[in-house]
């Protein structure tokens, strides 16, 4: 055979391999790691043989598991709040997020009080990070900086420098300002997928404009407080510009200037500009809260290869939790969900 034949064949099924395996960064699933934990841990009430609470952990690999089958990802990051996450934004608008550690999240008899339910909850944290590793995904905290932050820089980078088409998983509605045609947010609570489509359905008002509604609304959920008298039903008939073109925030204060006599609402957002400026510093991730060194360890990070399936490890792990309740046919699961992960380049 000439040699310079087979040499083009070789090529050939080199070329044809990579476009079998794809990107690694072609269709990435970003995971918000608390909320899709503490979802799990509020609803699974899962205790194994040694009577021990497992079910944020197991529920969350359960979950885990179903996204991948649902999405089919290239690569997947799960990312978690850091230490001290609220910090940056706390020091914008102190009553960020206060009070959220004061309640229970469960209404079980396997946790006697608060504290019991809290160690409970950062023992199977732990855990899971265990497991994570030894995952072909990628797991992201940062000190200091939220979730939100991480994954809103992130899904930028791979939507525009990498082409990658993104899918965050959260229930946390601040993601749905990310939305493009390169970025879908999926809440699990609703089992629906946001797109710029879906935005104007659900809300009436265009994608661009979220952070403006989300502004004026506030969140109570965040302790962040919006404009007095003015509700989600009201919104629109107040400010029709958010479903008709793309505002910023400098054109809400001259739209607000300009009709501040036609009602108290327009008065308001005038009156209260300082601390509608600083909700909407908190809650806009088109600028998330990093700093340089920050931005450089994450870039690195998307440059980083996929870390390698342990089976064993995470065997080790699930026979020692005992996950046999919550979780069936683990190697099954491993080989036929995972182990495809390790393939992209």
């Amino acid at each position: 055979m000439d040699k310079k034949y087979l040499l083009g064949l070789l090529n050939n099924i080199k070329k044809e391999d990579k476009s079998i395996l794809g990107d690694r960064h072609e269709r990435v699933l970003l995971i918000d790691g608390l909320n899709l934990f503490f979802r799990n841990f509020a609803i699974m009430n899962f205790v194994n043989e040694q009577g021990v609470h497992i079910g944020g952990l197991g529920g969350f690999i359960r979950s885990l598991n179903s996204l991948i089958n649902q999405i089919h990802p290239t690569s997947v990051y799960v990312v978690f709040d850091g230490i001290g996450a609220s910090t940056n934004r706390k020091n914008i608008l102190p009553e960020y997020k206060s009070g959220r550690n004061l309640v229970r999240i469960t209404n079980w008899d396997v946790f006697e009080d608060l504290e019991e339910e809290h160690d409970a909850k950062v023992d199977q944290i732990v855990r899971l990070v265990h497991y994570l590793k030894c995952l072909p995904v990628k797991t992201l905290s940062l000190d200091k900086i939220e979730a939100d932050d991480i994954i809103a820089y992130i899904s930028n980078i791979l939507s525009n420098k990498h082409d990658s088409q993104v899918f965050i998983v959260s229930n946390d509605r601040d993601f749905v300002q990310l939305v493009n045609n390169k970025i879908t947010v999926y809440r699990p609570v609703e089992k629906e997928y946001y797109t710029p489509k879906t935005v104007k359905n659900n809300f009436g008002i265009l994608v661009e404009n979220f952070i403006i509604y989300k502004t004026l609304l506030g969140d109570q959920s965040d302790k962040v407080e919006g404009v007095k008298g003015l509700g989600k039903k009201g919104i629109i008939k107040k400010f029709p510009e958010l479903a008709e073109r793309i505002i910023n925030f400098g054109e809400l204060i001259d739209i607000c200037i300009e009709k501040h006599k036609e009602h108290v609402v327009y008065s308001r957002v005038v009156f209260d500009l300082k601390r509608l400026e600083n909700n909407y510093r908190v809650m806009d991730l088109s600028n998330p809260l990093l700093d340089a060194n920050d931005k450089e360890y994450l870039k690195e990070e998307i440059k980083t290869p996929t870390p390698a399936l342990n089976i064993e490890g995470f065997l080790r792990l699930y026979h020692e939790d005992g996950l046999g309740k919550i979780l069936k046919n683990p190697e099954f699961i491993l080989n036929d969900t995972y182990k495809i992960l390790n393939s992209f380049k």
